[in-house]
């Protein structure tokens, strides 16, 4: 099997420099139209496909980003290691801006998204204990160290409804839990990746200190950019070491993230509406075959 590299980039992150062969194409899917084109080429032999989360310009805001005609979309085109790319805030004091973190647990706090590719008419459900590949955010984790950016093994991502920032008391509450950073687009985005058996990372970059920490100030846009600008630049590196770290050549997953259908659909075959079904053929086609 290929590997191909899908790229999601979060805010600053629009493009991809450096694929050879480099095309921005349209990608239809039953979901509705993707954040943006998506930037397809290789890089050092491996195929790459990069989506930028909230269009380019930044259009779109989290609660309005097209989770599921995202995930579609790269899997339509044969991704199979997405890597996801986002700025956050920090709720612990060890995790500064400039600071990335290697995501391994999250906790959704969004309110009024789809969630989930199934539904009546096909129902499923899939494990999102382990909610990310282990073996993907060692290679994020290998990337970042190779090019000296400080780095943390592992965090939980508290996903916000957004868009306006915490309060005081909220942030505070998140700290309570234990939650090491604060963002508003990772979910349902993790949770459609699993759906759709691909193995997914998440990279967070630390913007600011949200707004617990009693030495700064509120959470402001100005202060965000200024820190992104650098993160960007790190990620950049991140994503060009990718190819060389994962190869051209995949193994199946050994956590199983391209086989979580395996014993997640519920409705019976004969029961299934075929026109839900049809709409699945991209992200279940494995498990559903030709039964639309």
């Amino acid at each position: 099997m290929q590997t191909m590299i899908g790229i999601i980039g979060g805010s600053g992150l629009y493009q991809v420099e450096g694929l050879e062969g480099a095309s921005w194409i349209t990608v239809d899917t039953p979901w509705g139209a993707p954040s943006d084109d998506i930037l397809v080429g290789r890089l050092d032999g491996v195929p790459m496909a990069f989506l930028p989360r909230h269009g380019r310009g930044h259009v779109h805001a989290p609660g309005d980003v097209p989770y599921r005609a995202n995930n579609d979309a790269l899997k339509r085109l044969g991704v199979t290691d997405v890597v996801s790319l986002s700025a956050c805030g920090s709720l612990r004091e060890d995790m500064a801006p400039g600071d990335f973190v290697i995501v391994d647990q999250f906790v959704d706090r969004t309110v009024a998204r789809t969630r989930s590719f199934f539904g009546t008419g096909c129902v499923a459900h899939v494990s999102m204990a382990h909610p990310t590949c282990p073996r993907l955010g060692e290679a994020c984790a290998r990337a970042a160290r190779d090019l000296g950016i400080p780095l943390h093994r592992g965090g939980t991502y508290l996903c916000m409804e957004g868009p306006q920032f915490s309060t005081l008391a909220e942030s505070q509450l998140y700290r309570s839990w234990g939650c090491s950073v604060i963002g508003m687009t990772n979910m349902p985005e993790a949770k459609l990746a699993r759906e759709a058996e691909l193995c997914h990372a998440s990279v967070a970059m630390v913007t600011d200190y949200d707004c617990w920490h009693p030495d700064h100030g509120a959470v402001d846009v100005a202060s965000v950019v200024r820190v992104l600008g650098a993160s960007a630049q790190a990620a950049r590196g991140l994503m060009a070491r990718l190819p060389a770290i994962l190869g051209a050549g995949r193994d199946p997953c050994p956590h199983g993230c391209d086989r979580a259908l395996d014993h997640a659909i519920l409705t019976a075959a004969d029961r299934r509406d075929p026109k839900v079904v049809a709409r699945l053929d991209a992200v279940a086609g494995r498990v559903l075959g030709g039964q639309a």
